[in-house]
């Protein structure tokens, strides 16, 4: 090995650091431990490091941003790294520091722990009094009576816009663990102001969404607190935020921000605008291309960027649980996956829409919807960026003036979802295995879904029923002593019945299987004569009838079917019935698997 780590450490940095030595920059230290740290399901991942100076070592977070080090295995115990920019803090009386970004030292190779570091814990005489309620009074929230709080002193490597908030915590350190803090952060997002009524009173709120370089965070806002913080926070503006706040777990149902945590602010919860903007970032997204929407599970909430190919009318719904009106509008957006998708855009935002087409637009918090194959719907903690000055932005704007205001778009409506051959409802194409997975019909709704599937099996036994011959009455009749067939609900008998069919099917894909009921125009369908032929066939001679149902095997359809919980001998099951079956469009199977190819385009 060409360098002796050892002599390359920074022998006592945390402890320096800590004491708010400011030659120390950036350390470099040794990695001892590393360990992922439990989260809530659906968080974002984080991960415990254990630094050594030789001398001491300090637990450390790591921030989100740079956990591609442990994703790609450079960072693993033993390796050395050099610290470009951290913050320190207390937690429980333990002193950690949370890393924003560093550089493993590959050169460096790799060791076992060096020395016997001790650790660096958090003493009574390393404290030293420090204000941490704000004092100036150009804000709200200010409490010129509240007690001295003390802390030691929290440092970045950055310079502090301010000698009064010193005590800077990044975002991503935030817990309800840490009772004594100030964020700076920008303000993203701003909601309008909701209400609300119930047997328990009323109330209103609204909420934002702060950012900073390490992760983001939601933060709202209820009544009193909702009167005197809606006008502070603007959109863009970058604000200090002292605790006392409070941080509880994220409520996911109402935030689209990948963070376990969310803010409340509380009566004596200090904001105050910030006058330096240095060291927060505008915006922060994680893209997803409008052709990989496919892959995208519904519900799922997600930002995009695309070019504004159409814009539609303002149209408005009314909600069927509150009976509310909501103005909405919907977009079409393309991108150089060469898919195009609908957005819809609600309340003020739809009203006051004005952007011209062949924008770029970015959108944060879009939720993922399979209707129509796939569409997209702007959640109200979302936001959307007209022509924003970042590279994914130039690089679409470049491509759609080069080639893409001329090229042909393919939508997800293939892929996903099928319309029947009597029109009307768009119902989401499943397979076998999904149909059992999603547990379509196990509610109390009906189900609805359309399946490709291939004729295994029909029963051919109980395949028919004699029918009622009046219009619209199909129902069951019983033959008399006197040869006639009577219908109870009509009250009346004729000569002869109608046989109707009353199929079982076995029908299978590559996933697996289901039995599907078939009623008599599907019946027909599948095996290409009446029930009356059919049964005359199998009265005349037994085996006749066999060729019938082996024909119908082996041919495949596009099923249309509902989902429906059913009580049968006092058991409970489900019951898939076919509404309609159609041939395989075959045209329409080939465009839907070449759309299908472009989505694993390696190019």
């Amino acid at each position: 090995m060409a360098h002796d780590p050892a002599s390359q450490i920074d022998q006592g940095a945390l402890s320096a650091i800590f004491e708010g030595n400011p030659s120390v920059t950036q350390p470099i230290l040794q990695c001892v431990q590393v360990k992922p740290i439990a989260g809530q399901q659906g968080g974002p991942e984080r991960f415990r490091v254990v630094f050594s100076d030789i001398s001491n070592f300090v637990q450390s977070m790591l921030s989100s941003q740079v956990n591609y080090h442990v994703h790609d295995g450079k960072l693993r115990k033993g390796v050395f790294v050099r610290l470009k920019q951290f913050q320190t803090n207390v937690v429980k009386n333990k002193k950690i520091i949370i890393v924003l970004d560093l550089e493993v030292l590959e050169h460096l190779g790799e060791s076992e722990k060096i020395g016997s570091p001790q650790a660096l814990d958090s003493k009574t005489e390393d404290v030293q009094p420090q204000s941490t309620t704000i004092q100036t009074g150009g804000f709200y929230g200010n409490n010129a009576q509240a007690p001295q709080q003390q802390s030691i002193p929290q440092r970045a490597t950055t310079n502090s816009s301010s000698t009064s908030h010193a005590n800077i915590y990044p975002i991503e350190a935030l817990s309800p663990y840490a009772h004594k803090w100030t964020i700076k952060a920008r303000c993203t997002n701003k909601s309008d102001i909701k209400t609300w009524h119930n047997k328990n009173g009323e109330g209103k709120l609204f909420s934002v969404n702060l950012l900073d370089e390490s992760g983001e965070i939601r933060g709202t806002g209820f009544n009193d607190q909702c009167d005197q913080l809606y006008e502070v926070f603007q959109e863009g503006g970058v604000y200090y935020i002292t605790s006392p706040c409070r941080v509880q777990m994220a409520k996911k149902q109402f935030t689209n921000l990948n963070n376990d945590y969310e803010l409340t602010f509380e009566r004596d919860t200090v904001v105050e605008k910030a006058e330096e903007q240095d060291g927060v970032p505008q915006v922060r997204f994680n893209f997803t291309s409008i052709g990989d929407l496919q892959s995208i599970e519904k519900d799922t909430t997600i930002d995009t960027i695309g070019v504004l190919k159409e814009v539609g009318e303002t149209s408005q719904i009314v909600s069927k649980t509150t009976s509310k009106p909501y103005d909405k509008r919907e977009l079409t957006l393309v991108d150089n996956s060469n898919f195009s998708v609908r957005l819809t855009i609600w309340g003020n935002s739809a009203t006051t829409f004005d952007v011209p087409p062949e924008s770029i637009i970015a959108f944060k918090g879009v939720k993922v919807s399979d209707f129509g194959g796939r569409s997209l719907s702007l959640l109200s903690s979302g936001s959307m960026t007209v022509d924003p000055d970042i590279n994914e932005a130039h690089k679409l704007k470049g491509w759609y003036d080069a080639q893409g205001r001329n090229d042909n778009y393919s939508s997800h409506a293939n892929a996903v979802g099928s319309m029947g051959a009597a029109g009307g409802r768009m119902d989401p194409v499943k397979s076998c295995q999904q149909v059992k997975d999603d547990e379509l019909g196990f509610s109390e709704a009906t189900d609805y879904f359309t399946t490709k599937a291939t004729i295994i099996y029909i029963k051919g036994e109980n395949f028919a029923y004699p029918a009622c011959l009046s219009a619209d009455c199909n129902k069951k009749v019983i033959q008399d002593n006197d040869g006639q067939w009577r219908c109870e609900k009509c009250d009346r008998s004729h000569p002869k019945p109608e046989h109707r069919y009353i199929l079982s099917a076995n029908a299978s894909d590559h996933t697996g299987q289901l039995w599907l009921n078939c009623f008599d125009d599907v019946g027909r369908q599948l095996l290409g004569m009446s029930a009356d032929e059919l049964m005359e066939m199998k009265e005349t001679d037994d085996k006749a009838s066999e060729p019938v149902f082996q024909n119908a095997a082996c041919r495949t359809w596009m099923f249309k079917c509902r989902a429906k919980m059913d009580n049968f001998q006092d058991q409970q099951r489900v019951r898939y019935q076919v509404s309609t079956a159609s041939p395989l469009n075959y045209s329409a199977e080939c465009t839907k698997l070449a759309e299908m190819i472009k989505m694993y385009s390696m190019e």
